[in-house]
């Protein structure tokens, strides 16, 4: 097996060996923290020198290079791998931008060597991803952020953090995605996602969605959308249109839609086939005392019925008459298999009820475990993507398609993804729904597509996560930190600024020496990315501050007001219960904000031209107080009595101009998803974990973290630290002159 062998503590890291090696699917990645550089093991040979892998792998991969040209980059690769002087940097990146100009890629018109050696330094090299992010050489970014995009790069990436999580010493991570499918070929590659129209889709249906549709484009194929629909009882046209709005919430899309039901007369047909060639019989044995002979190995008295008796009580099944509804068809693999997913499966049953799509064509209907291997034949599948809970079911499947004589499908098993406090079954899903302790399947404490988009979980972070998550087999509860935290990196560089004040606990400061009327300037939304805009700040002699920060309030110390300068606290009021009620400080502008203790956040008073502007902000706990449910448990003992926290407060004007589903960020309180108007007509942000374990523990429950308050949603200790500082670039405003005396 050819290898590419990195440890993620080698420095600079070689970005260009693993994205080439996932990009080409010539070289399984993995890590060892042995080794001190990259080694690749090809056709008996074994290269340590980073380029030379590049060159290896992509020749190897059928990448089309063009040898002076390539020599030209290769070199100026090696050449910024040790600059650190930042003008020579600039003037490389003005080169590449200009030659990038008018081209897709550095060399001929598909990815060569050249991009991914080039890329490759780029990405290591911390002071050049700095000098793009000043958005100054939009051909370089373009270039460059398509290259990190592409699905093999995001899981060479996810590859790397995993490794850098993992305490083995030696270990294969998410890369295994890209080392590819078994068996297959480029262009012919056929995947299918496979729900049953019966419910919402959730976090585990996303990641087989992804899961296929990652595979499909790896390997530039098609990827098929099929409903499952055998099963009038649960069944509708509705779930199969949320469902198709669930996936483009992920961004997935079908190149093709199709139904089991399409296919019912095909599969009636081979119904009949099995039965003639002797490996399906009809049976009537009640339902309790049929489970009953399949766990203890027993065989039906009707195992050994005729053709002719199975093919009569087949028919009297298909007219569902009063005898037909007491029969069921059975496939006849095995009577005690030590796999009891062997043991004559049912795999026709009798529906009265009118089919969504058929109305009352059909009365017998296919089971799942008949029709998914004989329609993902039909539809020319090539890799079914299951998880590994139907890893019993696997020589099922393989039987149907044998049996029945049509061509055969690999199939790739993953671990079904489960999360701590999470419910996924539909059937405790419904439950919540209909007794009204959720508000619907989109509710931000469901562990639905629509229910965690709206929470603020965005599709990036959640195709790293899966991708993160590689080819393990492990069924294991997950917490949720590692997919809060991907999204906190997601979501933080576009996040615009904004501030909140918590009405109830709001205490008005006078500012001596601060503007005899409201001043109004434009200041940065996000400090750090200047693409994201500006927002109007009002300035004036009376403020409001938290009661949290009022409190911690020294006398005469001098404090920092935020994207306005210093100010010294002079005099504080309290009431009898200890309460804040007014504070006086004097404006001191020349204060060096760099030694101050507190950076704190404020809004003018409002008035008539400069209103405040009414937000609830919203907070949920898990609706179960325990981490994982098990079987014989009772969902109504574990329900957790109070998941929703509201809390009142006055935001800056500037948060009327976001639109419904943005992210933002109220400083020093956490990140936000705008929910849109409350039917008090307050606009409602739904704050966003940010993976930070005080932050998602059960608010039902003690946590044992020192001095953390689980209840509360803000605490404003913690952003006093040094870690809070102004960008230097950064101007405060200064009022002007006459406003100091």
């Amino acid at each position: 097996m050819t290898t590419l062998t990195v440890s993620a503590k080698i420095s600079p890291f070689p970005f260009a060996a693993v994205a080439t090696a996932a990009y080409t699917q010539k070289a399984e990645i993995v890590y060892d923290e042995a080794v001190t550089g990259p080694v690749l093991d090809l056709n008996g040979s074994t290269i340590t020198v980073e380029e030379d892998i590049v060159h290896a792998l992509s020749k190897a991969g059928g990448l089309s290079e063009d040898s002076s040209k390539t020599a030209t980059f290769f070199a100026l690769a090696k050449t910024l791998l040790t600059t650190t002087a930042v003008p020579d940097i600039i003037t490389a990146l003005d080169s590449l931008d200009d030659h990038l100009a008018f081209r897709t890629f550095l060399v001929g018109h598909d990815l060569t060597a050249s991009d991914w050696i080039l890329w490759g330094t780029l990405k290591g090299n911390i002071r050049i991803i700095g000098l793009l992010k000043n958005n100054k050489h939009a051909h370089l970014n373009r270039w460059f952020s398509y290259l990190e995009s592409l699905e093999s790069t995001q899981a060479a990436l996810a590859s790397l953090t995993a490794a850098k999580a993992s305490k083995a010493r030696s270990t294969k991570v998410a890369a295994g995605f890209a080392l590819g499918l078994e068996g297959a070929k480029i262009g012919e590659v056929v995947t299918r996602f496979p729900p049953e129209p019966s419910g919402y889709l959730h976090i585990g249906h996303a990641k087989a969605a992804m899961l296929n549709q990652y595979f499909a484009k790896m390997y530039k194929g098609k990827l098929i959308i099929r409903f499952d629909d055998t099963n009038p009882s649960k069944e509708t046209t509705e779930f199969e249109d949320t469902i198709l709005e669930d996936l483009a919430l992920l961004d997935i899309k079908g190149d093709v839609v199709t139904h089991t039901s399409d296919y019912f007369d095909t599969l009636y047909s081979l119904a009949i086939q099995i039965i003639k060639s002797g490996k399906a019989y009809t049976d009537d044995t009640e339902q309790a005392q049929m489970r009953k002979e399949r766990m203890e190995g027993i065989a039906s008295a009707h195992r050994n019925d005729s053709i002719e008796e199975n093919l009569k009580h087949f028919a009297e099944m298909t007219a569902a008459s009063p005898e037909g509804l007491r029969w069921c068809l059975r496939a006849k693999l095995s009577v005690d298999d030590n796999n009891k997913a062997l043991r004559d499966p049912v795999i026709y049953r009798c529906n009265t009820l009118p089919h969504h799509r058929t109305g009352d064509k059909w009365k017998v209907y296919p089971t799942y475990d008949f029709a998914c291997p004989i329609v993902d034949s039909i539809e020319g599948v090539t890799h079914a993507l299951r998880t590994n809970e139907y890893r019993d079911r696997n020589p099922q499947y393989r039987w149907m398609t044998e049996a029945l004589g049509i061509r055969n499908v690999q199939i790739w098993d993953f671990s079904r993804l489960n999360f701590i406090y999470t419910l996924l079954s539909k059937r405790k899903l419904h439950h919540f729904v209909n007794t009204g302790l959720v508000r619907g399947w989109d509710d931000p404490r469901f562990p639905t597509v629509r229910g965690i988009r709206r929470r603020g979980l965005t599709v990036e972070a959640l195709r790293q996560f899966m991708l993160l998550q590689g080819p393990s087999q492990a069924i294991v509860s997950l917490e949720w930190d590692s997919i809060w935290a991907m999204n906190k990196k997601v979501i933080d560089p576009i996040a615009p600024r904004h501030w909140a004040i918590v009405q109830a606990k709001s205490v008005p400061v006078t500012i001596k020496g601060g503007p005899g009327a409201p001043e109004v300037k434009s200041v940065p939304k996000h400090k750090k990315n200047p693409d994201v805009g500006e927002k109007k700040t009002v300035y004036s002699s009376n403020i409001l501050v938290d009661q949290e920060d009022a409190q911690s309030f020294e006398d005469q110390e001098e404090v920092t007001l935020m994207d306005w300068g210093n100010a010294i606290v002079r005099s504080k009021t309290t009431n009898a219960s200890g309460q804040v009620t007014s504070i006086e400080m004097d404006l001191h502008l020349d204060g060096d904000f760099k030694k101050t203790k507190k950076k704190i956040t404020w809004l003018s008073q409002p008035t008539p031209e400069n209103p405040l502007i009414p937000v609830t902000l919203l907070d949920y706990d898990y609706l179960i107080t325990k981490k994982k449910l098990e079987e014989n448990d009772d969902v109504n003992d574990f329900i957790t009595p109070v998941t929703e926290f509201r809390e009142a407060a006055l935001a800056d004007a500037n948060v009327r101009d976001l639109k419904k589903g943005d992210y933002m960020q109220f400083e020093r309180k956490g990140y936000f998803v705008f929910d849109g108007a409350g039917a008090d007509g307050s606009l409602e942000f739904i704050r966003i974990p940010d993976g930070k374990a005080a932050g998602l523990a059960s608010k039902a429950t003690p946590v044992a973290v020192a001095e953390e308050e689980p209840t509360k949603m803000y605490k404003v200790e913690s952003v006093y630290g040094s870690n809070v500082t102004p960008e230097a670039d950064t101007k405060m405003y200064k009022v002007n002159s006459i406003y100091s005396s």
